[in-house]
């Protein structure tokens, strides 16, 4: 059962760092930057199926307007930002990345785990916001709801539970799919919402019904005022820039990329991903807040109406028909649930990149089909406790959206600041203020998404640090280099000769001299001595990296410096296990147990005797047809 078990989760295959080969796509694998356009606009565009509903919904009337203070921030706000991330992130790493590398040790791993907490927070609502309104789209289809009836519910639960089928049998984002998908559905968008403007000049009188309520609102600094106020309730209208970051890799650049350092033919196309994105969603985006609030009762678009999380559907159905409409209806499912598919596959490249790697995840993490499993789950209590309401999930979305945006302008500020662009980085610095008072009122009035993505940042920290605390015995070692030829070939001399290994603090000839007179006047030693002097890296939140040894001989003893080490114990651990000395002579401190469990777990610092002989013994159990085995002298300073 057991077997049977592994086989079945490694068979889903391996992500992230954990990978043992994950590179980037290469040139064969890249696309012009507008076929990969399809791709972001999955996510992207995919939100005209329940934005508009929504806008409708928090700003009635005054709807159009709002949306225009969405396209402004959208255009002199996000897009310079990301275009600021795109030149610095062009891996595809995204502005997480950007702040980690910026704020490095255990302080930026924090705020690393928090953004991540968010994120989890924008790609699981994704998910479900974008299932329960394709489920919605369903059951107000008329040809469709004889069939399901109101069963909204299950009809959400059973398009996450497709998708992570298709997940779990194996599954990659295709370019050629997502064109497939968005370029109709951007069409039949652009068809209602022309019928809808033809509508309207055929109709004019709707257009003082609109004006009439618009003035309720008094006059335009009160309405321009009330439009800035409410558009918070609108900023999921934001999402897809991350997207479009994060799908730099596919982009194909210039035939100069692969000569430079930074890859700027394909910065330059990215910038122009971005930029079609967005000047298309903003047209789309006003054109729809007009027609539908100029169009759609109120009757029809409060909660529980026709319209209701389908506004451009309704039009659809109302204005072309029922069979233009269920067309409509039907590429409407199919994107929403493309781009549930894209936030899964967001998931399962972003998880994999960090936990595992900082320690802080069980080794399963970096396989999919049981992260696919995890993810279901988590999919599922969403929804229940959304009951599959789409407006009530347009909070939590637009605070996992406004979180990953603030983090960009924030990193983009202090890349540009760190560059000397002090222009700049005063401008992005005013974005990141809009950002902050965009998402401090989104969190006042709908504090929904805070409480999730304090939920889910809670369970990573929290089975972050059990995790890391059980992994902490592992050799934590990915890789070793040597300083020179000299080193390497003096360090395969030291393999399996009979050598008294002794690590010690001070690397100089002088404090191994006086080492070694005295282990010799307490024990009967013969053989060569290897001193092991062990410097750690500043940057201790990693769980693993590679090593570096050099090696020289003095007075027939050996003196290794082994450098960029995350924890001292697993260090002397490994080079035991690789050189098999007859016997280790370490160091007991005698102070306080917990203090030094807790800078052990933390700083790979800690009571490094007893540490390195319970390393050793766990890593044995697990290797028992090794049976060479030093023998291991605790010393007390």
């Amino acid at each position: 059962m057991r077997n049977w078990l592994r086989h079945w989760v490694e068979a889903g295959g391996q992500l992230g760092a954990e990978a043992p080969h994950a590179p980037g796509p290469q040139a064969d694998h890249q696309h012009p930057w507008y076929l990969v356009l399809w791709l972001t606009g999955v996510d992207y565009f995919s939100t005209l199926g329940y934005q508009p509903g929504i806008a409708l919904l928090a700003a009635g009337a005054l709807s159009p307007i709002a949306t225009a203070v969405l396209v402004a921030v959208t255009l002199l706000c996000a897009l310079p930002v990301y275009a600021q991330v795109a030149s610095r992130s062009y891996a595809g790493q995204g502005s997480i990345a950007m702040l980690e590398n910026m704020l490095p040790g255990w302080s930026g791993t924090l705020f690393v785990l928090v953004l991540l907490g968010f994120a989890a927070t924008d790609f699981v609502i994704t998910m479900t916001l974008s299932a329960a309104d394709a489920a919605q789209h369903a059951i107000e289809n008329p040809f469709l709801h004889p069939l399901i009836g109101d069963a909204r519910m299950a009809v959400t639960l059973l398009l996450l539970v497709l998708l992570a089928a298709v997940f779990l049998r194996g599954f990659s984002e295709a370019i050629g799919l997502a064109t497939a998908f968005t370029i109709p559905y951007l069409v039949l968008n652009v068809i209602v919402l022309v019928r809808g403007l033809v509508e309207i000049a055929l109709h004019p009188s709707v257009l003082p019904q609109w004006r009439q309520a618009l003035a309720q609102r008094g006059d335009w600094t009160s309405i321009g005022l009330a439009a800035v106020l409410v558009f918070p309730r609108l900023a999921l209208g934001l999402s897809g820039f991350e997207t479009g970051v994060a799908v730099m890799p596919l982009i194909r650049g210039s035939g100069d990329d692969e000569k430079t350092a930074k890859p700027l033919g394909r910065i330059r196309n990215t910038r122009k991903l971005l930029s079609a994105a967005a000047l298309i969603m903003s047209v789309l985006l006003l054109a729809s807040s007009f027609v539908t609030a100029v169009l759609i009762p109120p009757s029809a678009y409060r909660e529980g109406g026709k319209a209701s999380g389908r506004a451009i559907a309704y039009l659809a159905h109302e204005l072309l028909g029922n069979a233009f409409g269920s067309v409509y209806d039907l590429s409407t499912i199919v994107i929403l649930w493309f781009a549930g598919a894209s936030a899964m596959a967001g998931l399962l490249h972003l998880i994999p990149r960090y936990l595992p790697r900082l320690g802080m995840a069980p080794r399963w993490v970096a396989f999919s089909r049981p992260l696919v499993l995890v993810l279901l789950g988590a999919d599922i209590i969403v929804t229940l406790i959304f009951r599959a309401n789409v407006e009530a999930q347009g909070g939590a979305y637009a605070t996992g959206v406004l979180v990953l945006m603030l983090s960009a302008a924030v990193a983009s500020t202090l890349a540009l600041w760190k560059e000397g662009q002090k222009g700049l980085a005063a401008l992005t610095a005013l974005v990141s203020i809009v950002f902050v008072y965009t998402l401090v009122d989104n969190v006042i009035e709908r504090p929904d998404g805070i409480i999730i993505a304090s939920v889910f940042i809670a369970v990573i920290l929290l089975t972050g640090g059990f995790s890391r605390y059980l992994r902490a015995r592992e050799l934590r070692v990915d890789a070793v280099k040597f300083a020179s030829r000299e080193a390497e070939a003096l360090w395969g001399q030291l393999r399996g000769k009979d050598v008294n290994m002794v690590p010690i603090r001070t690397s100089s000839e002088a404090a191994c001299g006086r080492k070694e007179a005295e282990i010799r006047a307490t024990y009967r030693t013969e053989g060569p001595f290897a001193f092991v002097n062990i410097t750690q890296l500043d940057n201790r939140s990693e769980f693993a990296s590679p090593l570096c040894i050099d090696v020289r001989r003095y007075d027939g003893n050996y003196l290794v410096n082994v450098t960029q080490a995350i924890a001292i114990a697993n260090t002397i651990a490994y080079l035991s296990e690789d050189i098999h000395p007859k016997a280790i002579f370490l160091g007991l401190t005698r102070k306080n147990r917990a203090s030094q469990a807790l800078r052990y777990l933390l700083f790979g610092e800690g009571e490094t005797g007893l540490l390195v002989y319970s390393i050793l013994v766990e890593y044995w159990e697990s290797t028992p047809e090794d049976d060479v085995r030093p023998i291991i002298h605790i010393l007390s300073d």
